[in-house]
């Protein structure tokens, strides 16, 4: 019986093994698979090819499927045009900053509600959540407005940094995804810590940060696609060439650049995040799909 209950499905298993039943599933999930493949796969495709073409042949309508003379020397030329390498290196050079301030200060604020329990924890942690509920755009004009004159400071923090990297801290559903992993940490574990003389420092070092290394990466991996793939808030805060974003870059020399050329320099600006995620997806499953430890 409980083998039964694990494979009962709206399709029962003696239906899908006979002829009509089985074609008809296959088919099914063929075309499902194939339709899902080509909608997030179709726009990459597009923009590499496009990059290939020539700019009359990018504006043809209807578009080819793959260009009449590839034209590989538009990478070259997206390159040195818009000065990818320095806008990557500020991209990367944020990205990481966010990554350091996030798993640092992000995992404190998750131990200290999951395992320290501080008083008036539980509305701490239903005022972070309820921030999710605010779309982005309306909490743009607050940070800017902070960020040209911080409080206490009085300091302006345009074409700083700190200015990407602060707001980055304030991630809710980071600390909510660490704290529910923190969660599933067996008490058992953490009272012969205790026992053991460890304090909650040496806890967390020691004992927490080693098994959450799964929660950690996946992320990690939001913390820097995040930073990477953002637009508005860099263009505001960073407003000068030499500290612009790879994003803000390709749209500041959109203008006069051949659109075959600024496509090219997207393809490029887009290897880095594929890349990462192609290395890190298994992190990705093995973090999100973690529930908690087998005693």
């Amino acid at each position: 019986m409980a083998h039964q209950s694990e494979t009962r499905s709206l399709v029962s298993f003696a239906q899908l093994q006979r002829g009509r039943g089985k074609v008809i599933y296959w088919t099914l999930l063929t075309v499902v698979v194939i339709a899902f493949t080509l909608v997030f796969i179709g726009p990459l495709y597009w923009m590499i090819t496009g990059a290939l073409k020539s700019s009359p042949e990018l504006a043809q309508t209807p578009p080819t499927l793959w260009p009449a003379d590839p034209q590989p020397e538009n990478y070259s030329d997206a390159w040195e045009r818009l000065d990818l390498a320095k806008l990557l290196f500020n991209t990367f050079y944020y990205a990481v900053g966010a990554l350091v301030f996030q798993l640092v200060l992000d995992t404190a604020a998750a131990y200290a509600l999951s395992k320290l329990r501080p008083k008036l924890g539980n509305l701490i942690l239903g005022m972070m959540l309820a921030t999710l509920m605010i779309p982005a755009m309306v909490l743009i004009i607050p940070q800017y407005v902070t960020v040209i004159d911080l409080p206490i400071l009085h300091i302006s923090l345009i074409d700083s940094p700190f200015s990407i990297w602060l707001p980055a801290v304030a991630n809710a559903f980071n600390i909510f995804l660490l704290k529910r992993f923190f969660d599933s940490i067996p008490e058992d574990l953490m009272s012969a810590a205790r026992m053991d003389g460890a304090g909650s420092m040496r806890t967390l070092w020691s004992i927490v940060l080693p098994i959450s290394r799964p929660i950690l990466g996946v992320v990690s991996i939001f913390a820097v696609t995040a930073v990477w793939k953002d637009f508005l808030w860099p263009k505001l805060v960073m407003p000068s060439p030499e500290t612009r974003t790879i994003s803000v870059g390709i749209y500041a020399f959109s203008g006069g650049t051949p659109q075959n050329v600024v496509v090219a320099a997207a393809v490029i600006a887009a290897i880095p995040t594929i890349v990462f995620f192609l290395i890190f997806q298994r992190s990705i499953m093995s973090g999100l799909t973690a529930g908690g430890l087998k005693e």
